[in-house]
């Protein structure tokens, strides 16, 4: 049977309606946007999806719309991580029946049980199917559980079809101990990256990327997968440097990051919207009203400030339309939102 390769992997968001349910339309044209820009398989419902968010029933019914909607014009990958190692089985037995490819799985979380518990839980959830099922490791997500080489190895010799490591702890020398162990006993085995850093990854070994940017900035994802997988690492550095700039534009450098990185001429800040803000308008008395809302990029009209009502206050999501719309999203709404965002006009 052929090795299944992931390759470049979007990682698509959950919209949802006004009365809090999955919005299927927008989700529709969302999966149509990562495909026209280069998915070529998609990763659903990961954390940046809502996963922790949804059900059972709301997991499985957007995996099963996905796969309809896709249609077989690239792979699924369905995430079915829980604390439960009963449920997160299930979830990969439904997985398995609807259609997906492979399935995916974080190491526990809420709680952080002994290696050899976490050993149990892994080699449950594969062997609840026969398709590819990969071991996503997030340390920074899911401190307290780790995984090592030794877990790995004995995880091979338990499951036929653990066929690799998602990893996105950026530790580089845990890295180059799995691909290298992994690989003399399982020669097919693979190593993927977690994160949008793919050069050092690619360098080491990975053959794939799991990317939440291409949701923004899929060109530039695009580009640094391919220029990576060909090896082409002096081209792939000022393209690798763009998107470290965009990921760590809120984290670390601030908007100054996307200022400083040129795409095509234009910098980011230009060409990528990044929004921020909080969900209380008051911590001290936990106000859900006035909330601080700070958007940059996007080719909107900048250097001002917008100030509503603040008795009756105007929708947040409305300006959520105006950046899908920005975005190529054929959408007019987006949860509770009343049309696009009043006085934000494009540069």
């Amino acid at each position: 049977m052929p090795t299944f390769q992931p390759g470049l992997v979007h990682v698509p968001v959950t919209p949802f309606t006004r009365d809090r349910q999955i919005d299927f339309d927008t989700y529709g044209k969302l999966l149509e946007f990562h495909l026209r820009h280069g998915a070529q398989t998609l990763a659903l419902p990961m954390h940046a999806g809502e996963s922790v968010s949804l059900g059972d029933a709301e997991q499985q019914a957007l995996l099963d719309f996905a796969i309809r909607q896709i249609k077989g014009r690239v792979p699924v990958i369905a995430h079915v991580s829980d604390s439960g190692t009963g449920i997160a089985a299930a979830r990969a037995r439904r997985a398995e029946t609807s259609g997906a490819a492979a399935v995916v799985a974080t190491t526990p979380y809420y709680w952080t049980p002994p290696p050899a518990m976490v050993l149990e839980h892994f080699a449950q959830i594969g062997a609840a199917v026969r398709i590819p099922f990969y071991v996503f490791y997030t340390p920074q997500e899911m401190g307290g559980t780790k995984l090592s080489t030794d877990l790995v190895l004995k995880l091979i010799q338990r499951l036929d079809n653990f066929a690799g490591v998602i990893d996105s702890s950026l530790d580089w020398q845990f890295m180059i101990n799995i691909i290298s162990n992994a690989q003399r006993v399982r020669p097919s085995f693979q190593l993927i990256s977690g994160t949008e850093y793919m050069i050092s990854a690619g360098a080491i070994g990975a053959t794939g990327m799991f990317s939440s940017l291409a949701g923004i900035a899929p060109k530039l994802v695009g580009e640094l997968y391919a220029l990576c997988r060909k090896e082409q690492y002096d081209r792939a550095r000022p393209v690798q440097e763009a998107a470290a700039a965009l990921r760590q534009a809120v984290k670390k450098t601030g908007i100054a990051g996307l200022k400083g990185a040129k795409e095509e001429g234009e910098t980011l800040l230009d060409r990528t919207m990044v929004l921020y803000g909080s969900n209380l308008g008051n911590a001290n008395t936990h106000v859900t009203t006035n909330l601080p809302v700070l958007l940059a990029g996007g080719g909107f009209r900048h250097g001002q400030h917008l100030v509503f009502d603040l008795e009756r206050n105007y929708p947040l999501p409305n300006l959520f339309v105006s950046m899908l719309q920005r975005l190529g999203l054929e959408t007019d709404r987006f949860a509770t939102s009343t049309g696009t965002m009043r006085g934000l006009q494009t540069a």
